[in-house]
């Protein structure tokens, strides 16, 4: 990259002084913007009129032979600095429309000799300036090329400006644009959200940049690497606020300027215009942090615990980065309206509601730990993503995974009484090792030819790039321990600040600590080892022989006939980093290196036994031969306090029984236990198991069976929990007992122990017969307000409705929200289908999850496929495009699928809606007929055992 030249911060705020004085100016140019528009529309321009003019799309075939016609920006310009005007009008314009209108400068260097200026626009109507959609300007001397023509490519969001000459290398130039968009409530871009306060509609302009929409704001180079100094300006109402990435520094009458942001990417950029307020506090080096949300939820507390938690977790990142927090401030606000469920704009953090208000009174532990945890994470990100950020979208993984392993680093900082660090197994490997085990998985870090148009850059949003990402990258810092890992971040970071990388400048970086740390010694380079766990998909099975000494690896997946089209050039073996011990005693650690190898210390002559992956610190499965699973399964029954050691069992055990690599009575075994088990990781993981056996046979005879064979595990911990909170008149003291309580009644109703749902109807019915005063402890609502519903009848659901229409508080709303998916009343779950799509009744925020809800729901499964099949394409229009969320749908719809006229319906509809497309989902679309393809086979295969299995197991 050539010599960047920078606008000074000193003449930013030179700028924005300039802008202020002008203000009378700006308001009179955007009121009469409007006539202006209306007079001139469709006109071409003379002399030095305006007009506006409505984009022209080109319709030729998209075959890449333009530079216009590639997702990827041309090299010829970079941009150095934007100065940027947004008015959002929070009143509907005559023809109903909410609005915003604008200009911007973008100042650009050319690096390259080329006649055309290609910049990213969607739909925004640009003013025309002299028969043109901008006005271009030099720096210098140099001399400007005039506009020959400029058009609209509509497939890739760009705004073409043919010139007459070429720009002159080495040359800075300004684009001005003035322009009018739409303020929709699409979540997307600068858009609208709306709530109501005291039966009072309220209206705030917001945003979300990342990925590509920011050219929905304003012409921008929306890619990562385009890192530029913003200086923003925001035109509002004296009754409401703007906020912005930096601090204000400036604000009079109707206009807010802010200070010029660090240079950083587009898709950090954030706007708000709103009428929330304000709890802060002053930290170290004078610090501000600022929590921002609707009146009633600061005046009600729900903003404390993120200041008070936002602190301490600012501190650790410094210290664990060895590096100061970059920016002179840290806002964070709610939103009511948020599709996803934070985003890390630099300085100007934005939240769902759930994540980042907590209710000291009315919230459970759930919603504490999720607070914390989602504010660590996106606060991880003002090092990590911010100050230093990836060239491209193929290597999201790095930003992401980073951001989910360290979150639980913060967070346990912040909250060390906790133990948070141990559930990243939970929340992070098991969720992704069944995604990985697929044959049409991908590498964390993809070509960058395959992440292309915006629908495969939100298609990498996904449990590879964010559990998976953490996963590996955690088993990294374990191998490397974590303070030589913090210290290869610690150069990385100093290194490339304010500038754009890609994953091999931080294996270089840790690479260096590793040199730099005496003793420590790895059998590769830190390329070469995580190489084989970034560049090829999927995570190996090693197998120990006991027996022989003989270990293995091989590729793991769930159906073991299923074809990978996928090269890999590593051929899929890995370097795996492996903890054990034999017989209760810590070994060294022992690296497998090649397909097989042969240990001898994991020979074993007689008694004793060898357990791998000890505390699950490596990304892959291990398998045993037999004796040694049948030594672990006989330690397991006769001491169930080794758990602690034996938790990740249930991790392998079920998945290597879906492969087919050990028998599924084995897998079953380790169930039989967990009558005398009391803590949570070993119950929540089993639980997770056996949700696979619970979707394969909840419509079958099966279930009966099974049922009752949770019943008789799940009675002693129903029991437990009883006696201690004194029936339950109190909370358990551990975080995690909290959690395993609330495992007990839910799972003790659901398979019929008939006190737990007298109980649940009680608490339920006390709370219809006085709506003011719920007696419920919030960390059992949701699992009540389910049980009561799912049992209940059309009274219980429309007291839930009526409660979740007046909810103030969003982590209540939230609850209820579910819990009216469950249920089993067919009529009412059609009704609550058809909700989804009514704004004013479900925000289009919650749809997608309100419809996989439903879907989880075994009455509701059918009848929410049937709906999103028939509305497909004006769900793809809503959500599916760019929504993050969207690959959830597919998911969460086809989970419970495995019978072949599913499969059948699966592929017809895949086919019939080719032409609307599966956008963000397309991928998903791909796994679920390949998962739907591989339960079908499982469950031919094992139906059978599986019941006689339970039947043996609770004779009646």
């Amino acid at each position: 990259m050539g010599k960047v030249y920078y606008i000074t911060k000193n003449v930013g705020l030179g700028l924005l002084v300039l802008a202020a004085t002008a203000l009378v100016t700006i308001i009179a140019l955007s009121i009469a913007y409007n006539k202006e528009k209306a007079k001139n529309r469709g006109k071409p321009g003379h002399g030095a009129s305006y007009s506006t003019s409505m984009p022209t799309t080109l319709t030729t075939p998209f075959i890449p032979k333009e530079p216009w016609d590639y997702y990827r920006l041309p090299s010829s310009l970079l941009p150095v600095s934007y100065n940027v005007t947004l008015w959002p009008q929070l009143e509907p314009n005559a023809d109903g429309l909410f609005v915003f209108t604008g200009h911007s400068v973008v100042v650009f260097k050319c690096v390259k000799e080329t006649d055309l200026i290609i910049i990213h626009s969607n739909k925004l109507n640009l003013t025309t300036i002299y028969g043109h959609h901008a006005k271009l300007s030099s720096l210098g001397r140099a001399n400007v090329p005039t506009i020959q023509k400029s058009w609209f490519v509509v497939k890739t969001e760009y705004l073409v400006l043919q010139l007459h000459s070429r720009l002159t290398v080495g040359t800075s130039y300004a684009l001005y644009t003035d322009f009018q968009g739409e303020l929709a409530d699409d979540l997307q871009g600068f858009y609208r959200s709306e709530y109501y306060e005291d039966g009072v509609k309220k209206v705030i302009a917001t945003s979300q940049m990342q990925a590509t929409y920011a050219r929905k704001a304003f012409p921008c180079f929306d890619e990562p690497a385009m890192k530029a100094v913003f200086n923003v300006t925001i035109i509002h109402s004296t009754a409401t606020v703007a906020l912005s990435n930096s601090k204000e520094i400036g604000a009079f009458k109707k206009l807010t300027t802010f200070g010029p942001t660090e240079r950083m990417s587009t898709y950090l950029l954030a706007f708000i215009v709103c009428d929330f307020v304000k709890i802060e506090s002053i930290k170290n080096n004078n610090l501000l942090v600022r929590i921002w949300a609707r009146r009633k939820a600061i005046s009600d507390n729900q903003g404390d615990y993120a200041l008070n938690v936002t602190g301490p977790i600012l501190q650790f990142f410094e210290r664990y980065y060895n590096a100061s927090y970059p920016l002179s401030k840290s806002d964070q606000i709610a939103l009511p309206d948020f599709n996803s469920g934070a985003m890390e704009n630099w300085g100007l953090v934005t939240y769902r509601e759930t994540a980042l208000l907590y209710d000291p009174i009315f919230s459970s532990i759930a919603n504490k730990e999720r607070v914390a945890t989602v504010i660590s994470h996106e606060l991880a990100h003002m090092w990590f993503g911010n100050l230093v950020t990836l060239k491209w979208w193929n290597d999201l993984w790095l930003n992401e995974g980073f951001a989910s392993y360290v979150e639980y680093l913060g967070a346990d900082y912040a909250e060390p009484s906790w133990n948070i660090k141990d559930l990243i197994i939970l929340y992070d490997v098991h969720k992704v090792f069944a995604v990985d085990a697929l044959a049409s998985s991908h590498p964390l870090s993809r070509l960058e030819e395959e992440v292309n148009d915006p629908a495969q850059i939100s298609e990498m949003f996904n449990a590879i790039s964010y559990n998976k990402g953490a996963a590996v990258l955690r088993m990294l810092s374990d191998f490397l321990t974590e303070a030589v890992f913090a210290k290869g971040l610690s150069f990385y970071l100093n290194t490339f600040s304010f500038k754009n990388t890609v994953y091999t400048d931080l294996w270089d970086h840790l690479q260096q600590a590793v040199e730099k740390t005496p003793g420590l010694h790895i059998p590769h380079t830190v390329h070469n080892i995580m190489n084989r766990w970034t560049l090829q998909m999927g995570y190996p099975v090693v197998t120990i022989d006991t027996r022989t000494g003989r270990v293995t690896q091989k590729h793991f997946l769930l159906d073991p006939d299923s074809v990978v089209d996928r090269p890999s050039q590593f051929n899929y073996e890995w370097f795996v980093p492996i903890k054990w011990m034999k017989s209760g005693k810590e070994q060294q650690p022992y690296w497998l290196l090649q397909k097989t190898d042969f240990n001898s210390k994991m020979k074993l002559s007689g008694g004793g036994w060898v357990l791998a992956n000890t505390n699950v610190s490596g990304y892959f499965r291990v398998n045993y031969d037999p004796d040694n699973w049948d030594r672990l399964l006989s330690l397991l029954n006769s001491n169930h306090k080794v758990t602690h050691f034996f938790t990740h069992l249930f991790k392998d055990f079920y998945p290597l029984c879906r492969a087919k690599i050990i028998n599924t009575t084995l897998a079953l075994r380790t169930t039989k236990y967990l009558a005398k088990e009391r803590d949570y990781i070993p119950w929540e993981s089993a639980l997770r198991n056996l949700d696979y056996y619970i979707l394969m046979f909840d419509r079958t005879e099966v279930y009966g069976a099974l049922q009752a064979f949770l019943k008789k595990q799940i009675q002693p911990l129903f029991e437990h929990f009883k006696s201690i909170t004194v029936n339950w008149t109190k909370v358990p003291t551990g975080h995690t007992d909290q959690y395993n309580q609330i495992n007990a009644i839910g799972i003790a109703c659901n398979v019929g122990v008939e006190s737990c749902r007298e109980l649940i109807k009680s608490w339920y019915r006390k709370w219809m017969e006085n709506p003011n005063r719920n007696p419920i402890h919030p960390n059992l609502k949701s699992t009540v307000y389910c049980t009561a519903i799912a049992f209940g009848s059309v009274e219980e659901w429309d007291f839930a409705w009526r409660m979740f229409k007046n909810a103030t508080l969003a982590s209540e709303a939230s609850r209820l929200r579910g819990a009216m998916a469950c249920t089993k009343v067919p009529w009412l779950l059609n009704r609550y289908l058809e909700y989804t799509l009514d704004r004013t009744k479900i925000r289009k925020q919650d749809a997608i999850s309100t419809i996989q809800y439903i879907a989880r729901n075994v009455v509701g499964m059918p009848l929410a496929w049937n709906f999103v099949r028939a509305r497909w394409d004006y769900i793809f229009q809503q959500y599916g495009k760019g929504s993050f969320s969207f690959t959830n749908l597919v998911n969460g719809i086809t989970k419970r699928f495995s019978t072949e006229l599913e499969l059948q319906e699966l592929k017809k509809f895949q086919e019939e809606n080719r032409h609307v497309g599966f956008g963000s989902a397309t991928l998903a679309m791909e796994q679920a007929i390949e998962k739907t393809t591989a339960n079908i086979k499982w469950v031919k295969e094992n139906k059978a055992n599986v019941l006689n299995w339970f039947t043996e197991e609770t004779p009646m």
